[in-house]
């Protein structure tokens, strides 16, 4: 028996429920806030990632699905989305089209991870991205909008965390403090903290390992290293979602795990996800367009992980049953042709009609209808196709009358 390859997952027909009630809402929510969906391929040329993501990024070096492709180009299984969306913005030559322009997303991503709950390597996301503004208010309207497809979900019991990276002068000082801390430590790393002690020594906050987080408590703090811009910015962010009474946390070793970001970074998190509780996040990245080679273009927006919303929602969704408006009954083959036409015009009226195609006594049908839970059951029997009529039967009250087949449209009204 051939199986799904590990780390993706078959969204069942049991399940399909919950997926699209959430798309729903990312749809709904979504189209109330002015932000217009925006589809892209599921690969890309390597650099669009490898560009923006880092080079040193775990991303670049340990996860993506990369392979040359029969034109010997290097060709990527998107592992995120706002590189892709840039990508396409510059392409396209979109954000020349508005000053401001706002787009939304779902769909597959993919990585090389060892799967667990909650993680895959076929996973999806529905993500957002605010493109044209540099000020506060835009990194507070897409966390407002976040927030806002969490409790149209039913979700409210989560965490908001928020940081600052500052501007570039920021973070370049901040780096030589943080350099010149952990350097004292190196021999105590692990292998992966001293590889980013090299290459990128904020990602070391991003660290994982027990030795590393004992290590990180007593470094340096970014917001003491913020100049005016930085904490300017900062600090209108939090008095915009103060005013919104929207609750965070703010986390100074908070960075995220790509190279783009800027100023405002920030997460969501659930207890009821266990230790790998982060379900979403995002922040600024005002420099990635002139990286993809586009103009400048100040941008913020985060993304969420659906499989992971869905875990925390479990608990709201109910094992729903099949159902139907009405299910057609005939006791003779014969008179199948005439439950088709008759199925064929309820559903054109977009009436929910099922009908046996297994050539089953009726006494199994009205057994299938009732497993069905439909409202109406339709019987052509012998007498009645023979006077060119069917019973229509109440299956709420058990009442029934009989109805000529030239009289259909008493159906439908």
């Amino acid at each position: 028996m051939i199986q799904s390859i590990r780390g993706t997952k078959d969204i069942l027909p049991t399940e399909i429920n919950k997926w699209h009630y959430i798309e729903d809402i990312f749809h709904r929510v979504s189209n109330l806030f002015g932000y217009n969906e925006l589809r892209t391929p599921i690969f890309e040329k390597t650099e669009v990632f490898s560009r923006s993501i880092g080079e040193t990024s775990d991303i670049v070096n340990k996860e993506m699905y990369t392979f040359t492709d029969k034109g010997g180009e290097s060709i990527t299984l998107r592992p995120e989305m706002t590189a892709a969306l840039v990508r396409s913005v510059i392409q396209h030559q979109l954000a020349e089209q508005s000053s401001i322009l706002r787009l939304w997303y779902f769909g597959p991503f993919f990585r090389y991870e060892r799967p667990q709950k909650g993680r895959l390597r076929q996973f999806h996301q529905y993500g957002a991205e605010c493109l044209g503004s540099p000020y506060p208010e835009a990194d507070a309207e897409v966390i407002i909008l976040a927030d806002l497809i969490l409790k149209t979900c039913g979700i409210y019991d989560y965490d908001l965390l928020i940081n600052t990276l500052g501007t570039n002068q920021t973070r370049i000082r901040y780096r030589k403090a943080l350099v010149e801390y952990f350097q004292k430590f190196k021999n105590d790393l692990s292998e992966d903290s001293k590889f980013r002690l090299e290459t990128n020594p904020l990602r070391i906050l991003d660290s994982k390992d027990t030795g590393d987080l004992e290590i990180i408590k007593n470094s340096p703090n970014i917001l003491d290293y913020l100049d005016e811009e930085s904490l300017n910015h900062f600090s209108k962010v939090q008095d915009y979602l103060k005013y919104n009474n929207i609750r965070f946390t703010i986390t100074s070793q908070l960075v995220r795990g790509l190279d783009y970001y800027c100023h405002t970074v920030f997460e969501f998190r659930s207890k009821k996800l266990g230790a790998q509780d982060s379900f979403g996040g995002g922040g600024r990245y005002d420099g990635l367009f002139e990286q993809l080679g586009g103009k400048k273009t100040p941008a913020v927006g985060f993304a969420m992980g659906v499989e992971r919303l869905i875990l925390i929602l479990d608990n709201l969704f109910k094992q729903t049953k099949d159902s139907c408006d009405y299910y057609i009954a005939c006791s003779n083959p014969e008179f199948i042709k005439v439950g088709i036409g008759i199925q064929k015009k309820l559903i054109e009226n977009n009436f929910s009609t099922r009908i046996d195609l297994m050539r089953r006594s009726l006494k199994a049908q009205l057994r299938e209808a009732n497993k069905y839970n439909a409202k109406y059951v339709i019987i052509i029997g012998d007498l009645e196709f023979k006077n060119q009529k069917f019973i229509l039967k109440d299956m709420q009250n058990g009442t029934q009358k009989e109805i000529s087949f030239d009289d259909i449209e008493f159906l439908v009204k």
